[in-house]
């Protein structure tokens, strides 16, 4: 085969050329320090690349943010459980004193005044919120647990209850009231104090409008096994009507106390849905609500009314009377969720801030019963009223306040007793929310050490993918400018030679 200059200088220059392609390659990697500039330099890399990038950005996203956004969530709900807990404890330490049964004028006050700062504390850590989201309200995180302040809003309420939220509850009447100049004068008849102990069933809430279901409905199971439903007919009563009938409840009959938003049961009744083990479904009205009352939505199935045009649904039970799960999960890692909230109900028990009010009402009557003992005394004292037929009627009117102060000092210990196995059992739950909380965030620490790991795996993976070592390109690139600088030099010696030198 004939070879040609054109030929010799042709191939001499595709070999320049490569060897330039080469030099360039290896130069733009030495300067970007990156093995391929684009995915046709070398597909394989390029397709390992971008699967590597993709895990990548998982891994941060849930090591970088999603679990640190659900470690501040968890450490907001326990800050809050801690603050609940307290609160709690100190309404149980009250109790246990209050139970002591030897209080005296100034006991009683000092404990009267730590309850209703208490009783305004019991719902407002259930007010926590991480980066504006509401932590306990399940998924209406916009929305608070609790009034903020007082509320002129209507709901149409439906509460689910059971026989054991029945208890037996010891009412007064006959209250005895310091007698003026002019009942002294008159001898004005004087009230005779007492009480009477009923059955009760408790709704959420006092003050109610109306009761809008039919009476009391309930479930109970048959002897057959099968799910049988009864209602009964109630009497809608005030509580200054029951007092007028010393709360005396008849054994067959149902009273509803709009005033306090309780079921007074007759004995015979309460007796047959005990055995029964009923539970109960009440739809009831109510219009007005306190700052620090928990907003209903967040507890029951209600309709809020106060748009009638507009009236706006909140379901949070099944068709079953189940409560709907609210859970608010973050994607902690592939395939792995962590739900991160704690619901109010399961905490923040709606009987709480009834149970303090009960407490607080007691002990105020305690300290009224005392306070009225000690101005008749006063009064039996002043000279106004030294004469005998004064002296006769105000001891009478001290005789029925000193039994007063006895029955109230008497349903004070009671109750407080009560109190001290009830604020027990909400710590309980509150010390099982909080084991929760904490479970959790151990969950999401072995998580966060198997996301950094993995972060730093696939980081490695990623830079041996596609950095080039700087060394390996320095040494390659210097044999490449080499072989380009002797393919010119080896180009220049063929350029100078041609037929006519051998002519």
């Amino acid at each position: 085969m004939r070879i040609t200059n054109n030929m010799i200088m042709g191939n001499t220059k595709t070999n320049i050329n490569g060897n330039k392609i080469n030099v360039d390659t290896l130069n733009s990697q030495m300067s970007s320090q990156k093995k391929i500039n684009k995915p046709s330099d070398d597909p394989v890399i390029a397709i390992r690349a971008l699967r590597l990038r993709s895990s990548l950005s998982q891994i941060n996203q849930y090591y970088e943010k999603n679990i640190p956004d659900a470690e501040s969530w968890l450490e907001v709900t326990e800050t809050a459980l801690n603050n609940m807990k307290k609160v709690l404890t100190d309404i149980h330490t009250l109790c246990v004193n209050g139970a002591t049964g030897t209080m005296n004028a100034e006991d009683r006050n000092t404990i009267l005044k730590q309850l209703q700062a208490l009783s305004k504390q019991v719902y407002s850590e259930g007010d926590a919120d991480y980066a504006g989201r509401t932590v306990f309200t399940g998924y209406k995180t916009n929305n608070t647990l609790t009034f903020q302040t007082d509320s002129t809003d209507s709901y149409n309420i439906k509460e689910y209850l059971s026989y054991e939220n029945m208890e037996e509850f010891r009412y007064s009447y006959g209250n005895v009231d310091t007698p003026t100049a002019a009942d002294v004068a008159n001898k004005t008849s004087v009230n005779s104090p007492g009480e009477t102990t009923v059955s009760r069933l408790r709704l959420a809430y006092d003050n109610i409008s109306r009761i809008t279901s039919s009476g009391l409905n309930y479930s109970y199971t048959a002897a057959d096994g099968s799910t049988a439903s009864d209602t009964l007919a109630v009497t809608t009563m005030t509580t200054a009507d029951l007092e007028n009938i010393h709360y005396a409840v008849a054994d067959d009959k149902v009273v509803f106390n709009k005033d306090t938003g309780e079921f007074l049961l007759g004995k015979d009744i309460a007796s047959d849905l005990n055995s029964k083990h009923a539970t109960f479904h009440v739809s009831y009205d109510k219009t007005g609500f306190n700052k620090g009352e928990i907003k209903p939505e967040n507890y029951y199935d209600c309709v809020n009314t106060s748009d009638a045009a507009n009236p706006v649904s909140y379901t949070n039970y099944d068709m079953q009377g189940n409560r709907i799960n609210q859970d608010i999960e973050y994607t902690i890692a592939a395939n792995q969720t962590l739900t991160v909230n704690t619901q109010a109900n399961d905490v923040f028990d709606s009987d709480i801030k009834r149970d303090v009010d009960d407490l607080i009402n007691v002990v105020q009557e305690a300290i009224n019963a005392h306070d009225t003992v000690d101005r008749i005394k006063s009064m039996m004292t002043e000279q106004q009223y030294s004469d005998k037929d004064s002296q006769k009627y105000l001891q009478s009117c001290l005789d029925a306040a000193s039994k007063q102060a006895d029955y109230a000092d008497d349903r004070l210990e009671k109750l407080f007793g009560k109190g001290m196995t009830k604020f027990e059992g909400y710590m309980s739950a509150v010390n099982i929310a909080i084991t929760d909380v904490g479970s959790k965030g151990q969950r999401l620490d072995i998580t966060k050490t198997r996301m950094s790991n993995q972060q730093t795996t696939v980081e490695t993976l990623k830079s041996d993918n596609e950095d080039a070592q700087l060394s390996e390109i320095v040494i390659d690139y210097t044999a490449a400018y080499m072989a380009y600088q002797a393919s010119l030099q080896a180009a220049a010696k063929i350029e100078k030679q041609t037929l006519l030198d051998y002519i």
